[in-house]
């Protein structure tokens, strides 16, 4: 299985626009055995894709074509042997556990954490993404 995380810079974010982008991407993953989190703020995209190689290698080739998107980032690529977000074809996270403030994220702190921050960060948003299910 492969898991890759990127990031990018949303273009015209608004909420409806994101509400379109999680319905379409929770449709189509599940049809690609593909799951994974979406990280968005009014500055960043940051997500992790996770599923069967060439699943994920043509999405990640949708998505850097996406006019949605500018500055699409490779931040990791590699192959693992079980799925961080086992139960969502795409969770969000509006209000992200990210301590990068928006300076920061300008300034090149998203290229610039370790493939082991960048999972920490998704590890805190696959936690919290447990928790909300429990308490639904």
């Amino acid at each position: 299985m492969k898991q890759l995380i990127y990031r990018s810079h949303p273009f015209g974010f608004d909420h409806a626009m994101l509400a379109g982008i999680l319905m379409q991407a929770r449709r189509n993953n599940r049809l690609n055995d593909i799951t994974g989190a979406l990280i968005c703020r009014h500055d960043l995209y940051l997500q992790l894709i996770e599923g069967p190689p060439a699943a994920i290698d043509a999405l990640y080739a949708k998505i850097v074509e996406d006019d949605r998107h500018s500055e699409v980032r490779l931040a990791l690529s590699e192959e693992v042997g079980e799925r961080m977000f086992p139960d969502w074809e795409m969770l969000d996270d509006e209000m992200p556990t990210l301590s990068w403030s928006s300076e920061e994220v300008a300034a090149g702190a998203i290229e610039a954490a370790t493939p082991e921050v960048l999972r920490e960060v998704f590890a805190q948003v696959a936690a919290k993404g447990r928790l909300r299910a429990t308490q639904a």
